[in-house]
């Protein structure tokens, strides 16, 4: 049985990270590798220099861009410039900008209002209290919280709005409870209390769950008796792990073994759906997947609760529907939802374009087993989350 090791959560090592330049005795095992953990890496190691003034630039790290955006408006003494790659300074920040200055941070946009780059002057923040929309982003809101326990008073925030991708939310209080660091919740408020000290010292970071996602496509789409991957917990921080139980219904199973493998195998008495809906307002990072898995299986589906989806790498709406096009397929999209209506490949000799997005070009890497002629340009963007992702997938 081939074993295929899935690289570190890079929203896991991101969380930490911000954790760790705050409380250093933190040692972090098995960090991930993908571009958006070095980006944010490479900036933490900045601002631990000796210079006054610092200017920052992480490229198409989002998650980066949310969490040094709080971190940094909190070091005293240092002024910064945050700045990202052109689709960064088309990615909004400014409910986490209002925010951070309602706790009274010095930001400053300096081109587009509402945008990066970012001239952030750093400073010790004295609120402890704040009213945010939570129907946007929830990296703002993470963002918020991994600063909350370092302010005086820790930090209240009562949210507004319906809940997006609450399990990224989620997966930062229980990353903070896991240092000790003490967090209350109750309807519509999470509140951190402050912390000086965290109790444990060492984490060990599962492997990526979204990462996996495009294995279990590829799973089924080629129906191989079995595959393993590594390392994974079965009571997983990240919301991502539902990916089993949706490819259950691409009659794909998966068995949880006690030294952290899951072994994928196709389920003999399936029979294939001729429809199939999702609602991913809390996985919407799953949407690609489920997407091109349903096209390449000839399945009609309806993806809801898509609304962050626009503002990601690229807009990840309208990336499919012009990709899956091409392929003769009937798409339609909303503002939060993707449909296919007609699943029915009628051309296979064409390009796709993968929009800067390492979504884009691993989930089309599913479909591309089943056609090998389809060809994804920019391959390489895959490693942004997955640096090795063609060597091992090409595998299977």
């Amino acid at each position: 049985m081939q074993n295929f090791n899935i690289p570190a959560s890079k929203s896991v090592s991101n969380r930490l990270l911000i954790l760790q330049h705050q409380y250093p005795s933190l040692k972090i095992n098995n960090l991930s590798t993908s571009q958006d953990t070095i980006a944010l890496q490479t900036a933490l190691q900045q601002i631990g220099t000796y210079k006054q003034h610092i200017s920052l630039n992480i490229g198409q790290a989002g998650t980066a861009m949310r969490f040094l955006t709080a971190l940094l408006s909190n070091i005293e003494g240092k002024t910064f410039v945050l700045d990202g790659s052109i689709r960064m300074r088309q990615r909004p920040v400014k409910i986490l900008v209002d925010a951070l200055r309602s706790l009274g941070a010095d930001i400053t946009y300096l081109q587009n209002n509402g945008y990066p780059p970012l001239q952030i002057t750093g400073k010790r923040l004295n609120g402890n209290k704040i009213s945010i929309a939570q129907n946007v982003s929830s990296q703002y809101i993470s963002a918020l919280l991994l600063i909350g326990s370092k302010l005086p008073e820790g930090l209240s925030l009562y949210l507004k709005g319906k809940q997006v991708s609450k399990p990224y939310v989620q997966m930062t209080i229980s990353i903070l409870n896991m240092l000790d660091i003490g967090t209350e919740q109750s309807d519509g408020i999470i509140k951190v209390l402050p912390a000086k000290h965290i109790a444990k010292q060492k984490i060990n970071i599962e492997s990526d769950w979204s990462s996996a996602s495009y294995f279990y496509g590829a799973m089924a789409i080629l129906r191989r008796p079995q595959i393993s991957l590594s390392t994974f917990d079965r009571h997983s921080l990240q919301g991502d792990h539902k990916i089993a139980e949706y490819f259950q219904n691409f009659g794909i199973k998966t068995c949880f073994e006690h030294n952290g493998k899951i072994i994928l195998q196709p389920d003999k008495t399936y029979q294939k759906p001729d429809f199939l809906s999702f609602d991913l307002l809390d996985t919407p990072d799953l949407a690609q997947t489920l997407a091109v898995t349903c096209l390449a299986m000839g399945i009609k589906c309806r993806l809801t609760g898509l609304q962050t989806l626009r503002i990601k790498e690229t807009d990840r709406l309208f990336a499919l529907k012009n990709e899956m096009q091409k392929l003769g397929a009937d798409i339609a999209v909303t503002k939060d939802s993707l449909s296919i209506i007609s699943p029915y490949i009628k051309q296979t000799n064409v390009s796709i374009e993968t929009y800067d997005d390492h979504r884009m070009a691993m989930s089309f890497a599913i479909l591309q087993k089943k056609y090998p002629e389809i060809n994804i340009k920019r391959p390489e963007v895959t490693a942004k989350s997955f640096h090795d992702f063609w060597n091992i997938f090409n595998n299977i």
